[in-house]
Protein backbone atom coordinates (compact mmCIF):
# COMPACT_ATOMS: atom_id res chain seq x y z
CA UNK A 1 0.00 0.00 0.00
CA UNK A 2 2.85 2.42 0.84
CA UNK A 3 4.37 1.77 -2.57
CA UNK A 4 1.03 2.46 -4.20
CA UNK A 5 0.72 5.80 -2.41
CA UNK A 6 4.22 6.83 -3.46
CA UNK A 7 3.44 5.90 -7.05
CA UNK A 8 0.23 7.92 -6.94
CA UNK A 9 2.06 10.92 -5.46
CA UNK A 10 4.74 10.74 -8.16
CA UNK A 11 2.12 10.56 -10.89
CA UNK A 12 0.33 13.57 -9.43
CA UNK A 13 3.54 15.62 -9.39
CA UNK A 14 4.27 14.65 -12.99
CA UNK A 15 0.80 15.74 -14.09
CA UNK A 16 1.21 19.06 -12.27
CA UNK A 17 4.59 19.63 -13.89
CA UNK A 18 3.32 18.99 -17.41
CA UNK A 19 -0.18 20.47 -17.23
CA UNK A 20 0.80 23.78 -18.84
CA UNK A 21 2.89 22.27 -21.66
CA UNK A 22 1.32 22.47 -25.14
CA UNK A 23 0.30 19.19 -26.71
CA UNK A 24 3.10 17.53 -28.63
CA UNK A 25 5.90 19.26 -26.68
CA UNK A 26 8.74 16.82 -25.87
CA UNK A 27 9.30 16.43 -22.13
CA UNK A 28 12.93 17.51 -22.63
CA UNK A 29 11.69 20.99 -23.53
CA UNK A 30 9.66 21.08 -20.32
CA UNK A 31 12.65 19.99 -18.27
CA UNK A 32 14.86 22.70 -19.65
CA UNK A 33 12.44 25.32 -18.30
CA UNK A 34 12.24 23.89 -14.79
CA UNK A 35 15.67 22.64 -13.81
CA UNK A 36 17.30 25.89 -12.66
CA UNK A 37 16.27 28.89 -10.63
CA UNK A 38 17.02 31.29 -13.48
CA UNK A 39 15.24 29.27 -16.18
CA UNK A 40 12.76 30.75 -18.62
CA UNK A 41 9.20 30.13 -17.48
CA UNK A 42 6.96 28.00 -19.75
CA UNK A 43 4.55 29.87 -21.98
CA UNK A 44 1.38 30.82 -20.16
CA UNK A 45 2.88 30.38 -16.68
CA UNK A 46 3.00 34.12 -15.92
CA UNK A 47 2.00 37.42 -17.56
CA UNK A 48 4.48 38.64 -20.13
CA UNK A 49 6.30 41.88 -19.29
CA UNK A 50 5.73 44.85 -21.59
CA UNK A 51 7.98 44.96 -24.64
CA UNK A 52 9.86 48.23 -25.01
CA UNK A 53 9.73 49.79 -28.46
CA UNK A 54 12.24 52.38 -29.71
CA UNK A 55 11.09 55.56 -31.42
CA UNK A 56 13.92 55.50 -33.96
CA UNK A 57 15.80 53.15 -36.26
CA UNK A 58 18.08 50.99 -34.09
CA UNK A 59 21.75 51.51 -34.99
CA UNK A 60 22.71 48.97 -37.63
CA UNK A 61 25.73 47.70 -39.47
CA UNK A 62 27.25 44.55 -40.89
CA UNK A 63 30.11 42.22 -40.17
CA UNK A 64 32.16 42.50 -43.36
CA UNK A 65 35.57 41.33 -42.11
CA UNK A 66 37.95 41.67 -39.20
CA UNK A 67 41.19 43.09 -40.53
CA UNK A 68 41.75 46.83 -40.77
CA UNK A 69 41.50 46.77 -44.57
CA UNK A 70 37.86 45.68 -44.35
CA UNK A 71 36.85 49.00 -42.80
CA UNK A 72 36.28 50.73 -46.17
CA UNK A 73 33.68 48.06 -46.96
CA UNK A 74 31.37 49.74 -44.46
CA UNK A 75 31.33 52.89 -46.59
CA UNK A 76 30.70 50.89 -49.78
CA UNK A 77 27.90 48.95 -48.09
CA UNK A 78 26.29 52.24 -46.98
CA UNK A 79 26.46 53.56 -50.53
CA UNK A 80 24.77 50.37 -51.78
CA UNK A 81 21.97 51.12 -49.31
CA UNK A 82 21.36 54.57 -50.73
CA UNK A 83 23.81 56.33 -48.41
CA UNK A 84 22.21 54.82 -45.32
CA UNK A 85 23.73 55.76 -41.99
CA UNK A 86 25.46 52.50 -41.08
CA UNK A 87 26.45 53.35 -37.52
CA UNK A 88 27.80 50.01 -36.29
CA UNK A 89 31.21 48.54 -37.03
CA UNK A 90 31.54 44.91 -35.93
CA UNK A 91 34.80 42.99 -35.69
CA UNK A 92 36.40 40.17 -33.68
CA UNK A 93 39.63 39.48 -31.91
CA UNK A 94 41.42 36.38 -33.12
CA UNK A 95 41.69 33.60 -30.59
CA UNK A 96 44.85 31.75 -31.53
CA UNK A 97 46.78 32.78 -28.41
CA UNK A 98 46.60 35.17 -25.46
CA UNK A 99 48.39 37.93 -27.36
CA UNK A 100 45.35 38.00 -29.69
CA UNK A 101 43.05 38.63 -26.72
CA UNK A 102 45.18 41.61 -25.71
CA UNK A 103 44.33 43.18 -29.09
CA UNK A 104 46.60 44.02 -32.03
CA UNK A 105 47.23 47.77 -31.63
CA UNK A 106 47.16 48.65 -35.34
CA UNK A 107 43.80 46.96 -35.94
CA UNK A 108 42.22 48.25 -32.73
CA UNK A 109 43.49 51.74 -33.49
CA UNK A 110 42.03 51.87 -36.98
CA UNK A 111 38.65 50.51 -35.90
CA UNK A 112 38.60 52.96 -32.97
CA UNK A 113 39.43 55.80 -35.35
CA UNK A 114 36.50 54.79 -37.55
CA UNK A 115 34.31 54.99 -34.46
CA UNK A 116 35.63 58.42 -33.45
CA UNK A 117 35.00 59.96 -36.88
CA UNK A 118 31.26 60.20 -36.07
CA UNK A 119 29.79 60.48 -32.55
CA UNK A 120 26.75 58.40 -33.59
CA UNK A 121 28.90 55.38 -34.45
CA UNK A 122 29.29 52.26 -32.34
CA UNK A 123 32.14 49.75 -32.32
CA UNK A 124 31.23 46.15 -31.40
CA UNK A 125 34.13 43.83 -30.61
CA UNK A 126 33.84 40.06 -30.22
CA UNK A 127 36.19 38.96 -27.44
CA UNK A 128 36.96 35.26 -26.89
CA UNK A 129 37.30 34.24 -23.25
CA UNK A 130 39.67 31.29 -23.82
CA UNK A 131 42.33 30.29 -26.31
CA UNK A 132 42.73 28.59 -28.69
CA UNK A 133 39.23 29.68 -29.56
CA UNK A 134 38.17 27.02 -32.10
CA UNK A 135 40.42 24.03 -31.47
CA UNK A 136 37.86 21.39 -30.38
CA UNK A 137 39.26 21.40 -26.86
CA UNK A 138 37.70 18.54 -24.82
CA UNK A 139 35.15 19.43 -22.15
CA UNK A 140 37.47 18.40 -19.32
CA UNK A 141 40.16 20.79 -20.49
CA UNK A 142 37.59 23.55 -20.97
CA UNK A 143 36.42 23.06 -17.39
CA UNK A 144 40.04 23.35 -16.18
CA UNK A 145 40.54 26.55 -18.21
CA UNK A 146 37.33 28.05 -16.86
CA UNK A 147 38.49 27.31 -13.32
CA UNK A 148 41.80 29.04 -14.03
CA UNK A 149 39.94 32.04 -15.41
CA UNK A 150 37.66 32.17 -12.39
CA UNK A 151 40.78 32.22 -10.15
CA UNK A 152 42.17 35.20 -12.05
CA UNK A 153 44.97 33.48 -13.97
CA UNK A 154 44.10 35.34 -17.19
CA UNK A 155 43.26 38.76 -15.73
CA UNK A 156 46.34 40.46 -17.15
CA UNK A 157 45.35 39.79 -20.77
CA UNK A 158 41.97 41.48 -20.38
CA UNK A 159 43.54 44.36 -18.49
CA UNK A 160 45.89 44.96 -21.44
CA UNK A 161 42.96 44.85 -23.85
CA UNK A 162 41.02 47.39 -21.80
CA UNK A 163 44.00 49.73 -21.51
CA UNK A 164 44.66 49.53 -25.24
CA UNK A 165 41.07 50.23 -26.17
CA UNK A 166 40.94 53.27 -23.91
CA UNK A 167 44.30 54.58 -25.13
CA UNK A 168 43.36 54.11 -28.78
CA UNK A 169 39.95 55.80 -28.54
CA UNK A 170 37.73 52.76 -28.09
CA UNK A 171 36.68 53.45 -24.50
CA UNK A 172 32.97 53.06 -25.32
CA UNK A 173 33.28 49.79 -27.27
CA UNK A 174 30.52 47.20 -26.90
CA UNK A 175 32.10 43.83 -26.07
CA UNK A 176 30.36 40.60 -27.08
CA UNK A 177 32.37 38.69 -24.53
CA UNK A 178 32.33 34.90 -24.94
CA UNK A 179 29.58 35.02 -27.58
CA UNK A 180 27.52 31.87 -28.30
CA UNK A 181 28.60 30.39 -25.00
CA UNK A 182 25.58 28.07 -25.03
CA UNK A 183 26.91 26.20 -28.09
CA UNK A 184 29.82 23.87 -28.79
CA UNK A 185 31.95 25.72 -31.35
CA UNK A 186 34.11 27.83 -29.09
CA UNK A 187 36.49 26.93 -26.30
CA UNK A 188 34.78 29.59 -24.18
CA UNK A 189 31.61 27.49 -24.05
CA UNK A 190 29.64 27.39 -20.83
CA UNK A 191 28.36 23.82 -20.59
CA UNK A 192 31.46 22.16 -19.05
CA UNK A 193 31.11 24.31 -15.89
CA UNK A 194 28.40 27.02 -15.86
CA UNK A 195 29.28 28.20 -12.33
CA UNK A 196 32.94 28.75 -13.20
CA UNK A 197 31.94 30.36 -16.52
CA UNK A 198 29.79 32.94 -14.73
CA UNK A 199 32.50 33.66 -12.17
CA UNK A 200 35.04 34.08 -14.96
CA UNK A 201 32.78 36.47 -16.90
CA UNK A 202 32.27 38.55 -13.75
CA UNK A 203 36.01 38.66 -13.16
CA UNK A 204 36.76 39.83 -16.73
CA UNK A 205 34.16 42.59 -16.49
CA UNK A 206 35.57 43.72 -13.17
CA UNK A 207 39.11 43.82 -14.56
CA UNK A 208 38.13 45.79 -17.64
CA UNK A 209 35.92 48.23 -15.72
CA UNK A 210 38.82 48.96 -13.38
CA UNK A 211 40.62 50.90 -16.13
CA UNK A 212 40.20 54.69 -15.79
CA UNK A 213 38.26 56.30 -18.62
CA UNK A 214 36.49 53.17 -19.83
CA UNK A 215 32.80 53.25 -20.76
CA UNK A 216 32.55 49.68 -22.02
CA UNK A 217 29.23 47.89 -22.39
CA UNK A 218 29.13 44.11 -22.11
CA UNK A 219 26.76 42.18 -24.37
CA UNK A 220 25.70 38.68 -23.26
CA UNK A 221 25.02 37.12 -26.67
CA UNK A 222 24.04 33.43 -26.89
CA UNK A 223 22.86 31.71 -30.04
CA UNK A 224 19.10 31.38 -30.43
CA UNK A 225 17.41 28.37 -28.86
CA UNK A 226 18.62 25.67 -26.53
CA UNK A 227 21.80 24.64 -28.37
CA UNK A 228 24.04 22.66 -25.95
CA UNK A 229 22.81 24.24 -22.71
CA UNK A 230 20.06 26.74 -21.76
CA UNK A 231 21.65 30.16 -22.00
CA UNK A 232 19.93 31.21 -18.78
CA UNK A 233 22.25 28.82 -16.92
CA UNK A 234 25.18 30.93 -18.15
CA UNK A 235 23.77 34.38 -17.33
CA UNK A 236 26.31 36.00 -14.98
CA UNK A 237 24.16 38.71 -13.38
CA UNK A 238 22.50 42.03 -14.11
CA UNK A 239 25.35 44.07 -12.63
CA UNK A 240 27.86 42.76 -15.18
CA UNK A 241 25.63 42.68 -18.29
CA UNK A 242 24.50 45.80 -20.15
CA UNK A 243 22.83 44.27 -23.25
CA UNK A 244 21.19 40.88 -23.79
CA UNK A 245 21.96 39.81 -27.33
CA UNK A 246 21.17 36.84 -29.52
CA UNK A 247 22.69 35.46 -32.73
CA UNK A 248 19.86 34.46 -35.05
CA UNK A 249 20.36 32.57 -38.31
CA UNK A 250 17.65 31.14 -40.57
CA UNK A 251 17.96 27.55 -39.43
CA UNK A 252 17.11 24.67 -39.12
CA UNK A 253 15.98 23.67 -42.59
CA UNK A 254 12.23 24.10 -42.83
CA UNK A 255 12.13 26.50 -39.88
CA UNK A 256 9.88 29.55 -39.94
CA UNK A 257 10.31 32.89 -38.24
CA UNK A 258 7.38 32.08 -35.97
CA UNK A 259 9.28 28.96 -34.86
CA UNK A 260 12.28 31.12 -34.00
CA UNK A 261 10.08 33.45 -31.95
CA UNK A 262 8.23 30.76 -29.99
CA UNK A 263 10.86 28.08 -29.41
CA UNK A 264 12.26 27.68 -25.89
CA UNK A 265 15.12 30.12 -25.39
CA UNK A 266 14.16 31.80 -28.66
CA UNK A 267 13.46 35.40 -29.64
CA UNK A 268 10.39 35.89 -27.43
CA UNK A 269 12.17 34.46 -24.40
CA UNK A 270 15.10 36.79 -25.08
CA UNK A 271 13.06 39.99 -25.15
CA UNK A 272 11.06 38.98 -22.08
CA UNK A 273 14.21 38.06 -20.16
CA UNK A 274 15.70 41.45 -21.05
CA UNK A 275 12.52 43.41 -20.30
CA UNK A 276 12.32 41.93 -16.81
CA UNK A 277 15.80 43.32 -16.19
CA UNK A 278 15.29 46.69 -17.86
CA UNK A 279 17.96 45.97 -20.47
CA UNK A 280 17.96 46.40 -24.26
CA UNK A 281 18.44 43.51 -26.65
CA UNK A 282 20.81 43.20 -29.61
CA UNK A 283 21.40 41.00 -32.64
CA UNK A 284 25.18 40.97 -33.17
CA UNK A 285 24.93 38.24 -35.82
CA UNK A 286 21.99 37.41 -38.02
CA UNK A 287 21.46 36.24 -41.56
CA UNK A 288 20.34 33.49 -43.91
CA UNK A 289 21.54 29.95 -43.71
CA UNK A 290 19.66 26.64 -44.03
CA UNK A 291 16.66 27.91 -45.99
CA UNK A 292 18.39 29.61 -48.89
CA UNK A 293 17.31 32.90 -50.38
CA UNK A 294 14.50 33.77 -47.96
CA UNK A 295 13.17 37.33 -48.21
CA UNK A 296 10.39 36.58 -45.70
CA UNK A 297 13.00 35.89 -43.01
CA UNK A 298 14.70 39.19 -43.83
CA UNK A 299 11.42 41.13 -43.67
CA UNK A 300 10.38 39.51 -40.39
CA UNK A 301 13.80 39.96 -38.80
CA UNK A 302 14.01 43.66 -39.63
CA UNK A 303 10.45 44.14 -38.37
CA UNK A 304 11.32 42.32 -35.15
CA UNK A 305 14.40 44.47 -34.61
CA UNK A 306 12.45 47.66 -35.24
CA UNK A 307 9.64 46.82 -32.82
CA UNK A 308 11.74 45.94 -29.78
CA UNK A 309 14.20 47.77 -27.57
CA UNK A 310 17.18 46.99 -29.78
CA UNK A 311 20.53 48.54 -28.89
CA UNK A 312 22.02 47.61 -32.29
CA UNK A 313 22.01 44.95 -34.99
CA UNK A 314 24.64 43.70 -37.42
CA UNK A 315 23.95 41.30 -40.25
CA UNK A 316 26.67 38.77 -41.05
CA UNK A 317 27.49 39.65 -44.64
CA UNK A 318 29.29 36.87 -46.45
CA UNK A 319 27.92 33.77 -48.16
CA UNK A 320 25.66 32.06 -47.34
CA UNK A 321 24.39 34.55 -44.76
CA UNK A 322 24.48 38.00 -46.32
CA UNK A 323 23.25 40.30 -49.06
CA UNK A 324 25.82 42.86 -50.18
CA UNK A 325 28.69 40.40 -50.62
CA UNK A 326 26.72 37.26 -51.56
CA UNK A 327 25.17 36.87 -55.00
CA UNK A 328 23.35 33.69 -53.94
CA UNK A 329 20.57 35.69 -52.27
CA UNK A 330 19.21 38.18 -54.84
CA UNK A 331 15.62 38.26 -53.54
CA UNK A 332 16.71 38.68 -49.93
CA UNK A 333 19.23 41.33 -50.96
CA UNK A 334 16.48 43.27 -52.75
CA UNK A 335 14.26 43.07 -49.66
CA UNK A 336 17.05 44.18 -47.30
CA UNK A 337 17.95 47.04 -49.61
CA UNK A 338 14.34 48.18 -49.81
CA UNK A 339 13.96 48.06 -46.02
CA UNK A 340 17.21 49.77 -45.09
CA UNK A 341 17.99 52.16 -47.97
CA UNK A 342 18.42 55.73 -46.86
CA UNK A 343 18.01 54.91 -43.17
CA UNK A 344 19.11 57.82 -41.00
CA UNK A 345 19.86 55.54 -38.09
CA UNK A 346 19.59 56.54 -34.45
CA UNK A 347 20.17 60.07 -33.13
CA UNK A 348 23.60 60.87 -31.72
CA UNK A 349 23.67 59.62 -28.11
CA UNK A 350 24.64 61.79 -25.18
CA UNK A 351 28.06 61.01 -23.65
CA UNK A 352 27.82 58.18 -21.13
CA UNK A 353 29.49 58.09 -17.76
CA UNK A 354 31.91 55.27 -17.02
CA UNK A 355 30.41 52.44 -14.89
CA UNK A 356 32.05 51.91 -11.52
CA UNK A 357 34.40 48.92 -11.09
CA UNK A 358 32.37 45.87 -10.09
CA UNK A 359 34.46 42.81 -9.40
CA UNK A 360 38.25 42.69 -9.33
CA UNK A 361 40.02 45.84 -8.04
CA UNK A 362 42.82 47.14 -10.22
CA UNK A 363 45.38 46.52 -7.49
CA UNK A 364 44.57 42.80 -7.56
CA UNK A 365 45.30 42.51 -11.28
CA UNK A 366 48.79 41.52 -12.51
CA UNK A 367 50.79 44.46 -13.76
CA UNK A 368 50.64 45.09 -17.51
CA UNK A 369 52.66 47.31 -19.84
CA UNK A 370 51.47 50.81 -20.46
CA UNK A 371 49.17 51.51 -23.42
CA UNK A 372 50.64 51.59 -26.92
CA UNK A 373 50.95 54.73 -28.97
CA UNK A 374 48.03 55.71 -31.18
CA UNK A 375 48.77 54.76 -34.82
CA UNK A 376 49.00 57.28 -37.61
CA UNK A 377 45.74 58.39 -39.20
CA UNK A 378 44.43 56.05 -41.92
CA UNK A 379 42.30 56.87 -44.92
CA UNK A 380 38.69 57.57 -43.96
CA UNK A 381 36.39 54.53 -44.56
CA UNK A 382 34.25 54.89 -47.63
CA UNK A 383 37.07 56.40 -49.66
CA UNK A 384 38.75 54.85 -52.65
CA UNK A 385 41.78 53.49 -50.85
CA UNK A 386 42.31 51.09 -47.97
CA UNK A 387 43.97 52.26 -44.71
CA UNK A 388 47.73 52.33 -44.56
CA UNK A 389 49.28 49.18 -43.11
CA UNK A 390 52.53 48.95 -41.20
CA UNK A 391 52.10 45.88 -39.03
CA UNK A 392 53.60 42.66 -40.30
CA UNK A 393 51.23 39.93 -41.54
CA UNK A 394 52.38 37.65 -38.74
CA UNK A 395 51.04 40.15 -36.20
CA UNK A 396 47.57 40.01 -37.68
CA UNK A 397 44.64 37.71 -36.86
CA UNK A 398 44.61 34.47 -38.83
CA UNK A 399 42.12 34.59 -41.67
CA UNK A 400 39.28 32.10 -42.08
CA UNK A 401 39.10 29.87 -45.13
CA UNK A 402 36.96 32.02 -47.37
CA UNK A 403 35.30 34.70 -45.28
CA UNK A 404 38.22 36.88 -44.38
CA UNK A 405 37.44 36.39 -40.68
CA UNK A 406 39.87 35.51 -37.91
CA UNK A 407 39.80 32.32 -35.94
CA UNK A 408 37.21 32.99 -33.27
CA UNK A 409 34.84 34.96 -35.50
CA UNK A 410 31.57 33.62 -36.86
CA UNK A 411 30.57 31.04 -37.73
CA UNK A 412 32.01 27.56 -37.92
CA UNK A 413 29.04 26.14 -36.01
CA UNK A 414 26.87 26.66 -39.07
Amino acid sequence: MRIGRLTLAAATLLLMATASVPAGTPFSQTERHTLSSDAIEPRGAAPRPPVQRPNHEPPFGAFVGSWDDYIPQIGRYAQWLGDANMQVGHTYLAGNGWSDIEGEPMVLGLWSQWRQADPSRLLVLGVPMLVPSEAKVPDGEVADLLAQGARGDFDGHFLKLARRLVALGGADTVLTLGWEMNGTTYTHRCKPDPAAWKTYWRRIVGVMRSVPGQRFRFDFAPSRGLDAVPWTKCYPGDDVVDIIGMDNYDQPAGGTFDDYVREPYGLQDQVEFAAKRGKPVSYPEWGLFRNGDNPEFVQRMVDWIRTHDTAYQTVTDYCPHGFFQCERNPRSAATFKQLMSGSKGAPTPAPAEAPAPTATPAEDVPAAPGPPAVPAAPAVPGGSTAPSRTASPSARPAKGKSTGRPTGAPHARH
